[in-house]
């Protein structure tokens, strides 16, 4: 998706060499126009796909999935970091590590809105090791719900999750798909 690409060239920030902060426009301020666009480009990838569900995870991954769901007209489904109080009854389960945060999260899901009537498609803001996709799809199968796919917005394709998923037959379809980054050369991209 070329104007994503050009919006990560000109506001992107590399920090070190696996860092890319797009907190001006995805994942902390956001620009609703842009995810527009974005949710647009996911409907054309996965249309005629039977989506009924869109399934992310909190928190950055949340605005992504409400703009995309629009054009689904679908609800979105967020797992949760947290067991609350809010969330009573049966809940879906599983481990998720955080390559941002370092740490590993239980994430959960009331059974109440999965199951196997469900076919989901999984919207993210970014596939590093792809943890937080293999947490969501696991959240999928133990809902015994069909998985259309996985749309992620910026993938790191010089790490493993995207190749790891796919080899395992799982659709992904990243928007922008980094090569390479450093902070001298900013970033590259595979497509």
């Amino acid at each position: 998706m070329e104007l994503l690409k050009q919006r990560i060239r000109k506001d992107g920030i590399v920090k070190g060499n696996d860092v890319l902060k797009v907190d001006s426009f995805l994942n902390h301020q956001m620009d609703v126009a842009l995810f527009e666009e974005i949710g647009k480009e996911f409907l054309r990838r996965f249309d005629g796909c039977g989506v009924n569900k869109i399934l992310t995870i909190e928190a950055s991954g949340i605005g992504i999935a409400c703009v995309t769901a629009q054009f689904f007209h679908c609800p979105v489904i967020f797992a949760k970091k947290t067991q609350t109080k809010n969330i009573a009854g049966e809940v879906y389960t599983t481990k998720v590590e955080s390559f941002t945060h370092g740490r590993v999260y239980d994430v959960i899901v009331s059974t109440k809105f999965l199951g196997p009537q469900d076919r989901v498609l999984i919207i993210d803001d970014f596939l590093a090791n792809g943890a937080a996709l293999e947490g969501l799809i696991d959240l999928v199968n133990q809902a015994g719900a069909q998985l259309a796919g996985a749309g992620v917005v910026i993938e790191k394709a010089f790490q493993p999750g995207g190749d790891r998923l796919r080899a395992k037959g799982i659709r992904v379809e990243s928007l922008a798909r980094v090569a390479s980054m450093s902070e001298e050369s900013g970033v590259e991209f595979v497509d």
